[in-house]
């Protein structure tokens, strides 16, 4: 599977035209798609690559979307992982389920695109406030999510999809130093078979995308790691 540039978000949803319908919705608000029809699929889908968000069915052949959201919640590398409930089960107590089960949200169908387009933003201000941000700026640094453009003093520049999620988490968090490992978990989601010196090839390449001030701007604590100083 490529690798994809935006927000991404897992869609598990056994039932094609609705997986259309979110996948388009999605799209056009600006996320990555990554598909799975079942839990098992899901599973094998976040064992590549983490998400930002999970948007679950309940009623999925198998392993149930509640199951599902139980083994996220217990398992290290994904209990953090934001998850939204989506099904037709609209009854008070399934509501408690799925939220006592460790969703973040629960949406039932049939349901506003629009509607949740704004739920899945709310939950990723929450979970991860520079998730929910469409425009991130510092000095000349613009960084657009939804059109993934980054500009310098005004002039776009072309940047890579690990830059671009690398900077748009530094823009969220200016002043802040960050070490490699922290970065890896932030940025990457999951840094179990990455190496740590992954992070120093990508802050070179970001730093050359900014141009001559780009070292400034990304500054090296020694000892500690990195950080967005605040360009002026």
């Amino acid at each position: 599977m490529p690798e994809v540039s935006a927000t991404t978000v897992l869609v598990v949803e056994d039932d094609p035209a609705i997986h259309e319908l979110v996948g388009f919705t999605l799209g056009h608000a600006g996320y990555g798609v990554i598909p799975a029809q079942s839990a098992e699929e899901a599973l094998a889908r976040i064992d590549s690559v983490l998400p930002d968000l999970a948007l679950i069915d309940w009623m999925l052949p198998g392993m149930s979307g509640l199951g599902l959201a139980q083994r996220l919640r217990g398992e290290p590398r994904t209990r953090g992982l934001p998850i939204i409930m989506l099904t037709a089960r609209a009854a008070e107590s399934d509501r408690v389920a799925g939220l006592e089960q460790g969703a973040d949200d629960y949406i039932v169908k049939p349901f506003n695109p629009r509607e949740l387009v704004a739920r899945i933003r709310a939950v990723l201000r929450r979970r991860a406030p520079e998730q929910g941000v469409e425009t991130l700026e510092a000095g000349p640094i613009r960084l657009d999510a939804k059109s993934h453009q980054v500009t310098v003093a005004g002039k776009p520049v072309d940047i890579g999809p690990t830059e671009f999620r690398l900077l748009r988490f530094l823009l969220a968090h200016p002043e802040r130093v960050f070490s490699r490992a922290q970065l890896l978990d932030k940025v990457w989601g999951d840094h179990v078979f990455i190496e740590e010196r992954t992070v120093d090839v990508h802050m070179r390449r970001l730093r050359l995308t900014l141009g001559p001030d780009g070292e400034k701007w990304l500054a090296t604590v020694r000892g500690a790691g990195y950080k967005l100083a605040r360009p002026m």
